[in-house]
């Protein structure tokens, strides 16, 4: 897909520098550069109408404008990156209509194909207010692992529930050897959810007054928030799962020697 048949688009990427699992992975060194500039970068080749790294940090604000990326400095009370994309959103002047992408910091591989799918998810589906990706799962412990997150949809594509419980369950297939089973029927429709997201303006100007669903507390989901209220939420579907990105040191140390070897 061309970014000529996309409609315009805003990428904001919310840039914490006291992550609790990895503290300051966000300045780590990637071959050479920090990671948060890799996923700037990447950010620029998606073809956005602007990218914008929002922080609450000084050294993440100095960082970012050392390599050239235009950085908005948030308040440091929010309780997630949706919240601090809300903060953008505003202090822009963003119309109602505009579609704004969520792109993590820490996802320096993040193709940039994904991002286009779920932009585009989201234009085709004029009835929902945000857009998410997921892929098939083939293995089936990734479909028990409650880390990996899944998603069922309904006829038009949209969110019906996301859960880190297996879902949905193959009665007869399964029984009491669900564990054993090393991969799933082909056609069973198991998907793994990609945290991308998509959202209109409008959605992030009310996103604040929402209040925490009951479904959110238990299963740790943000998503789960929208749904809750009757948001509708279109889920564009990768071809396959993408590179992962720096949650721990032994993350980072892997996508090291991945670019070293690609060198």
């Amino acid at each position: 897909m061309s970014h000529a048949e996309l409609p315009e688009f805003h990428i904001v990427i919310p840039a914490r520098y006291a992550s609790q699992r990895f503290p300051k992975k966000l300045m780590a060194d990637l071959g050479g550069k920090p990671v948060l500039q890799w996923g700037y970068e990447l950010a620029l080749n998606a073809g956005a109408k602007t990218v914008t790294i929002a922080t609450d940090h000084e050294v993440i604000y100095q960082a970012a404008q050392s390599f050239g990326a235009p950085v908005v400095m948030t308040r440091d009370d929010h309780e997630n990156g949706t919240e601090r994309l809300a903060e953008v959103a505003e202090k822009m002047g963003w119309q109602q209509d505009e579609i704004i992408v969520n792109v993590q910091g820490d996802e320096p591989l993040l193709p940039v194909e994904l991002i286009h799918s779920t932009v585009d998810a989201l234009a085709q589906d004029t009835a929902s207010e945000m857009a998410t990706i997921a892929c098939k799962i083939h293995d089936a412990e990734d479909f028990f692992n409650p880390n990996v997150v899944k998603v069922v949809c309904d006829e038009q594509g949209r969110a019906l529930y996301f859960s880190r419980a297996p879902m949905p369950w193959d009665r007869n297939g399964f029984m009491d050897n669900a564990t054993n089973e090393s991969s799933l029927a082909e056609d069973f429709p198991a998907m793994r959810h990609i945290g991308l997201y998509v959202y209109r303006a409008s959605l992030l100007a009310k996103y604040a007054t929402l209040p925490m669903s009951p479904l959110e507390k238990w299963e740790k989901l943000e998503q789960l928030r929208f749904l809750h209220q009757g948001i509708k939420v279109q889920v564009a579907q990768a071809s396959g799962l993408p590179p992962h990105g720096v949650d721990t040191q032994d993350d980072l140390d892997a996508l090291r020697k991945h670019i070293a070897s690609t060198r």
